[in-house]
């Protein structure tokens, strides 16, 4: 695991780093101040193409031909890009999806913003089956009483729907409630001693349209949805995992189809849990096959990896964002840890899990929080988004994955996969 670039961030955007997108020969990174627009032409020398400020945590980030989606999950006073923060509990604040157009990669223009209940967290995009539109699936959670536009028990997502051809136009399609019985209810509990979080929403969906099949990592539930209807979600299993999983994260299915990764987000991102005291099961991935056919397939679950490298109290440190590598017959990953760095890990045997490859610096300065947020491999390279450094490129360089070397995609959205060798 070779680093072989990096860039600061650079001002106006100086706040937290977060997800990354691909198209061509750019990289988007969303960030809290907005997102980033970095030249990958030549991986070693990456260079920013151009910079918006937009802020509004925590600018989920995803593209579709000249379209950019912009998730804002943090209270403003309007929709505009000059918005300032303002209460939750005032009617008129708003968040929710902001659509750019990206075909200037110089100069993003600004064309569309659609309220979501409780903010959109995150966001998965998703083609409709004739291309004419693109739905994002929107992720939200924590409603609360006093929040006029996020009420409980909030067991929902947002389905916004863009014409393509007339993304101004862009609409809050329906809310559909996924968990009529409200999902899990929680278990009270520390980080040391466990806890799960009750299910109010989902944080992330990932989608295998070819496939017509979603994986929902909402909060104290892991979800299994048909998607053959873009604007129905129909589910076909349902799993908890109260002993070992704290909160439900994000979804990776394998290429094939056959597995899902589900990633625990013990502790939200900042504490400590790569470590002794917590062990190697909790703040870790849950490794699940896909068994049966059609309406009776079942979420089995086989095994947990977690990073085999212990970090220090200060190091905030859980599984978070990573992305399949493509090695044929093989299903390889490589995936950020905070602090703990980057892992690539090899799950092809689903009970065995086993790293193969990893890279990190080390703690942050005086105890400091951060971290890699997201890391994937995109046309030969792993790309990192460093919440406090900026921008990373690695090039692994193992006889094991070389061949993903020779793989080429002109667009990434991670949380809306495809198969890497048919199309």
């Amino acid at each position: 695991m070779v680093p072989v670039a990096h860039l600061d961030k650079q001002a106006p955007l100086s706040s937290t780093q977060t997800d990354i997108a691909f198209q061509d020969n750019y990289a988007f990174v969303g960030n809290y101040d907005g997102f980033v627009i970095y030249d990958v032409r030549n991986p070693k020398k990456p260079t920013i193409k151009s910079q918006v400020l937009c802020p509004g945590s925590q600018n989920d980030i995803s593209v579709y031909g000249n379209l950019l989606f912009l998730s804002t999950d943090s209270s403003r006073s309007d929709n505009s890009c000059n918005s300032v923060s303002q209460p939750a509990t005032i009617k008129e604040s708003w968040e929710g999806i902001k659509v750019f157009d990206i075909s200037d990669k110089s100069a993003p223009r600004y064309v569309a913003a659609v309220e979501t209940a409780c903010g959109s967290h995150t966001h998965t995009m998703v083609p409709s089956k004739n291309k004419k539109d693109v739905y994002l699936y929107v992720s939200s959670y924590s409603p609360n009483a006093t929040f006029p536009d996020c009420q409980p028990p909030h067991d929902k997502i947002s389905i916004v729907k863009v014409p393509v051809k007339n993304p101004a136009s862009a609409s809050l399609l329906k809310a559909p409630v996924l968990f009529p019985d409200g999902g899990n209810a929680g278990t009270p509990g520390t980080i040391e001693t466990g806890y799960t979080s009750a299910t109010s929403g989902c944080h992330d969906i990932t989608v295998y349209p070819q496939l017509d099949l979603a994986a929902g990592a909402c909060m104290g539930d892991g979800v299994l949805w048909d998607i053959s209807d873009r604007e129905n979600l129909v589910e076909i299993n349902r799993v908890q995992d109260d002993k070992h999983f704290a909160f439900w994260h994000s979804a990776t299915f394998n290429n094939s189809g056959t597995k899902v990764v589900f990633t625990d987000e013990l502790g939200g991102g900042g504490a400590a849990t790569c470590n002794e005291k917590i062990g190697p099961n909790r703040g870790a991935n849950g490794i699940y096959d896909i068994v049966g056919k059609g309406k009776n397939r079942k979420l089995v679950f086989k095994s947990y990896y977690k990073i085999p490298r212990m970090q220090g109290d200060t190091e905030n440190c859980v599984a978070h964002n990573g992305s399949l590598i493509p090695v044929p017959g093989k299903d390889i990953m490589v995936q950020s840890w905070y602090q703990g760095g980057i892992s690539v890990w090899d799950f092809t045997n689903s009970a065995k899990p086993r790293e193969i490859g990893f890279f990190e610096r080390g703690p942050m300065p005086n105890g400091a929080g951060g971290g890699t947020w997201s890391t994937y491999w995109y046309n030969g390279y792993i790309y990192s988004s460093e919440m406090g450094r900026g921008f990373d490129v690695i090039d692994m360089r193992d006889p094991r994955t070389f061949v993903a070397k020779l793989f080429r995609t002109d667009e990434l959205n991670v949380q809306t996969q495809g198969n890497f060798y048919r199309g």
